[in-house]
């Protein structure tokens, strides 16, 4: 690939969610400060909403690997489960054994046994939860459930919730309004503007290992910009793409014209036109329409 060519140890714009890159834009910051506050006051719910690609799972990642060790984890990263698999799946990453044929009596009774005892050893425990909108109705209400355990001053097991739009859709239903009256944090991921989206670029190169000078100039900073929305996995893709452009020419930095290409090389991408295409269009048209009049009008005839 072109890691040699740019000077890189590794590829910097990959789809999987890497802590290594995070860059801490305002709107992750901001979901990280609510979740740990949330978190250290033992709320029962909390949701992080944001649209395909704005990092939720970075974020979900980022707080798995920076909780404190008094908190006890249960992570749940494919959650189209119904009731009794999620069930399953909880015990299992609590460490609780079931019988094959556990009912939620069972389930009930083992867990809160567990809990109790987190709870004594002066810990807390927390269910993270991703791609939540993808939990159907039963088994969000069998979650709901999961949160009566309490003791007099505290819930025995915290839900943190992330999710796409979808998932505020789906508990805005009537019969899960009881669950929606229990989350009392919530913070919605914004994308970047086109600064952020800049520093966001650079900041991937240089963990990467380039130490060149500028990879992306401002104005394909841009264009990227007005392709992607601000949305980080339509960067990455985006930027990995005319790296590789860019790599095929020789060239030691990308220009313009490879993001254009790239751009129209991605579905995900909103297509735009350099003033150099419209140019070149109106140019054509132009011809079309004279080659035409010649065509319908011979000289001489009007």
């Amino acid at each position: 690939m072109y890691l040699y060519h740019f000077g890189l140890q590794e590829l910097p714009f990959t789809l999987t969610p890497n802590t290594s890159y995070f860059f801490g834009l305002p709107s992750h910051n901001q979901a990280i400060d609510v979740l740990t506050t949330a978190l250290k006051t033992g709320e029962g719910f909390i949701k992080v909403t944001g649209e395909v690609g704005t990092g939720k799972t970075l974020i979900c990642r980022k707080l798995l690997n920076e909780l404190p060790e008094h908190f006890v984890s249960a992570y749940i990263p494919n959650p189209y489960l119904s009731p009794a698999e999620l069930r399953a799946a909880v015990a299992g990453e609590l460490g609780v054994t079931l019988s094959v044929d556990a009912d939620q009596q069972e389930f009930t009774q083992r867990i809160q046994q567990r809990l109790i005892e987190i709870n004594q050893q002066h810990k807390a425990a927390v269910l993270i939860i991703d791609e939540a909108q993808a939990l159907p109705v039963e088994s969000i209400e069998a979650l709901r459930l999961f949160t009566n355990l309490e003791t007099e001053s505290r819930k025995l097991l915290q839900v943190v919730l992330f999710g796409q739009p979808e998932l505020d859709q789906k508990l805005a239903l009537p019969e899960l309004r009881q669950l929606k009256q229990r989350i009392t944090f919530s913070y919605q991921l914004a994308c970047m503007d086109l600064d952020q989206l800049i520093q966001y670029v650079q900041h991937r190169m240089q963990v990467a290992g380039f130490r060149g000078t500028e990879m992306f100039n401002r104005r394909c900073g841009k264009m990227l910009y007005k392709a992607s929305q601000g949305t980080p996995r339509i960067v990455n893709v985006l930027c990995h793409k005319a790296l590789m452009l860019a790599y095929g020419e020789g060239k030691l930095q990308v220009s313009p014209r490879h993001v254009q290409l790239a751009i129209a090389d991605t579905e995900a991408a909103s297509k735009i036109r350099s003033f150099r295409w419209l140019w070149l269009y109106a140019s054509l048209l132009l011809v079309m329409l004279v080659l035409g009049s010649y065509y319908f009008y011979p000289p001489g005839t009007l």
